[in-house]
């Protein structure tokens, strides 16, 4: 059983777990600061905060989760790897809010969830290539 832990603890999954937690934490700080602070549309917010966070979330995925070697070519090959989740996340926060009626803060971090494997995959994909 400790054996399995500890192996887990070591796996690209786990790192990308540990990146991805990060990535939120940055991108909802962002997007309540747009939000509530400087007062803009929710879904603007959440596209704006996306952007800026996808930055960070590149070098992170790069040096800590997939070990690489980050590359301009794999920069600007990696928003490849969001289009599939801002796709997601904003269909699911327009779902969440506009027509379910859940709270314009709490959205965002439940549609982020739904997004997390696609993610995985594709940046996997992107940033081990050679």
């Amino acid at each position: 059983m400790m054996q399995r832990i500890h192996t887990f603890i070591r796996s690209e999954v786990f790192r990308f777990i540990i990146v991805g937690c990060l990535n939120t934490a940055n991108y909802y700080i962002l997007y309540l600061i747009f939000l509530k602070l400087i007062q803009l549309n929710y879904l603007f917010a959440h596209i704006l905060a996306f952007l800026i966070s996808m930055v960070g979330s590149f070098f992170l995925n790069s040096y800590f989760t997939y070990r690489t070697k980050p590359t301009l070519k794999k920069f600007f090959q990696f928003p490849m790897t969001y289009v599939v989740n801002i796709t997601v996340t904003t269909v699911s926060i327009y779902i969440l809010v506009d027509l379910i009626g859940l709270n314009d803060v709490i959205s965002p971090l439940l549609a982020s969830f739904i997004a997390i494997p696609f993610t995985f995959i594709i940046s996997k994909k992107i940033l081990q290539q050679g």
